[in-house]
């Protein structure tokens, strides 16, 4: 039987048994080959060898000089859900949950994320978005909303993190995407659905750049057009989070939070102000948005 056969018949049997990832139930060779990191006859070359000395594939691979460490670490990750980025993937040393998924950091992230998913995305099928806000800039939303995107996907959640700040916007260069086209294009009719773009790398995960900074921000984000996306969105997604601008100064994060329904409060060691926190968490529950929680940011990011 040919790699491919064995390939589409492993498919076929665990269609019937439980809805894995693609990754999950491929085997070794097939997702190397899927990467490029072989060729289809050296995957088949290998799958020869190894069944002549018993080895595990990756060991046979390795031992042929058809494989390397890295490639067997790669493939891996991809069967059991995990994150294994070359170096060259163009995304940001932020994105903790990608390059340093064993850290503190990383540790206290996941706890939110299953905080978040008990109070507001699993609580109601018509829960999927959520906003990501702080009351001043340099508090931390963007580092948060960019490293939750990662880690709720490595859930096998299907999600998206839209750049609703359209004033200062990060999360393209956080990811390594072009930013020229996105959220304003869209929301003004002159883009559509290709605006969304998957990111490379992390299986599962979609972004919404910001696009060209408009000299209107909130008057764009306060049309209905940001409501009907929101709305077509939830049908195509199990998580979408909102990175914002900060709060003060601008209605943009509040109009933003009010079309998504739910906000995560960002609040930042050593900076936060209480009062502003409270004035926010104030105005949120005013407009009618779901104040799901606060995260305590240890370092000061935008």
């Amino acid at each position: 039987m040919s790699t491919s056969t064995r390939v589409v018949a492993l498919t076929r049997e665990s269609e019937g048994a439980l809805a894995l990832p693609r990754e999950a139930v491929l085997p070794m060779g097939a997702l190397l080959v899927d990467t490029g990191r072989i060729s289809f006859e050296d995957a088949e070359r290998i799958h020869d060898y190894q069944e002549r000395t018993g080895q595990l594939y990756g060991e046979a691979g390795i031992e042929m000089g058809l494989l390397t460490a890295q490639d067997v670490r790669l493939a891996l990750a991809l069967q059991f859900g995990h994150i294994a980025l070359p170096r060259e993937s163009g995304l940001s040393s932020e994105l903790v949950a990608a390059w340093q998924p064993d850290s503190p950091a990383v540790e206290h992230l996941r706890s939110v994320r299953s905080q978040l998913l008990l109070r507001w995305f699993e609580n109601d099928a018509r829960h999927a978005a959520l906003a990501v806000v702080s009351p001043q800039k340099g508090e931390g939303r963007s580092y948060i909303a960019a490293n939750l995107a990662v880690l709720f996907s490595q859930l096998g959640k299907r999600t998206l993190l839209i750049d609703a700040d359209l004033r200062r916007p990060r999360q393209h260069r956080i990811f390594g995407v072009p930013g020229r086209i996105g959220l304003s294009a869209l929301l003004a009719g002159r883009s559509g659905p290709e605006a969304v773009v998957d990111i490379k790398g992390v299986p599962g995960l979609s972004l919404l750049p910001a696009g060209i900074s408009p000299p209107n921000p909130q008057e764009l984000l306060a049309r209905e057009g940001l409501a009907r996306l929101m709305a077509s969105l939830r049908a195509s997604f199990d998580v979408i989070l909102v990175d914002t601008p900060a709060a003060m100064g601008c209605a943009d994060a509040a109009t933003v939070a009010a079309r998504a329904g739910a906000a995560l409060i960002v609040t930042c060691r050593d900076s936060s102000n209480v009062s502003a926190v409270s004035a926010l968490t104030a105005e949120l529950r005013d407009f009618g948005v779901t104040v799901v929680g606060a995260v305590l940011n240890g370092a000061g990011r935008s």
